[in-house]
């Protein structure tokens, strides 16, 4: 894939996910999977730029008055030491890129609107669930690379835990705690960094201010995030044919 044609892309990525209250993590594994990058590469990577992107998403929305505390530490709590825990698992390739690809449907499904714009009058979630599901979903971030939040909104919204933006909210700390979490874990575990991925990180950056900002407002780009729903339907096939 051409450098510069990445560099858009991951922009573009990181936009459409920040609209959502999500860092990206799952757009980046799929273009540095179609680009031919070794597992080794892309884990720690999609981490950085995800911490990047989370957080400015995150800031976006706290600032709009949608983060709610009470929705969001009952996932964490267990979800961060998992996610650490997760990181220092080595999968096979193979494997590694069929549970990527199962993780892409849900992305996939999150940008075509599939799981619902949240209803009125949410219910209180359950603590000894919260926990549950966030210790598995920050075992499973850990592992893959992914901040955890195309997997947790689904399950916020489905149940009637929160409303969309509440979700959004709430799914960017969940995946900038997962994920400095997980970097922590690949580190430790031997995986190292490259000064290669700064343009990236700059691109995402960019993507993310201005899709954060976009999601904040209430302003819609639904073609774009179809457009990339279907990258990553493609990404996500293609993965599961290796």
């Amino acid at each position: 894939m051409d450098p510069l044609l990445l560099i858009l892309l991951i922009a573009c990525v990181a936009f459409a996910y920040a609209m959502v209250g999500h860092g990206g993590a799952s757009g980046y594994l799929a273009l540095m999977a179609l680009a031919g990058m070794s597992v080794v590469v892309m884990r720690p990577t999609a981490l950085v730029l995800n911490l990047f992107v989370s957080a400015i998403s995150f800031v976006q929305y706290a600032r709009g008055g949608h983060f709610r505390w009470r929705t969001f530490w009952p996932f964490a709590v267990l979800s961060v030491p998992a996610a650490w825990m997760g990181a220092q698992v080595t999968l096979d390739p193979v494997v590694y890129k069929r549970i990527l690809a199962a993780c892409l449907l849900f992305a996939v499904a999150r940008l075509f609107g599939l799981f619902g714009k949240g209803k009125e009058g949410v219910r209180p979630i359950p603590l000894a669930w919260g926990m549950a599901i966030g210790a598995v979903l920050g075992l499973v971030s850990g592992m893959i690379g992914i901040g955890g939040g195309i997997l947790l909104s689904p399950v916020l919204l489905l149940l009637n835990w929160a409303d969309m933006k509440t979700t959004a909210a709430t799914s960017a700390l969940f995946i900038f705690v997962n994920s400095a979490a997980g970097l922590a874990g690949a580190i430790g575990a031997g995986e190292t960094l490259s000064a290669a991925m700064l343009p990236w990180i700059a691109a995402a950056v960019a993507g993310g201010l201005l899709g954060g900002w976009v999601g904040a407002k209430r302003l819609n780009e639904l073609r774009l995030k179809q457009a990339l729903g279907l990258v990553l339907l493609f990404a996500s096939i293609k993965l599961m044919a290796v």
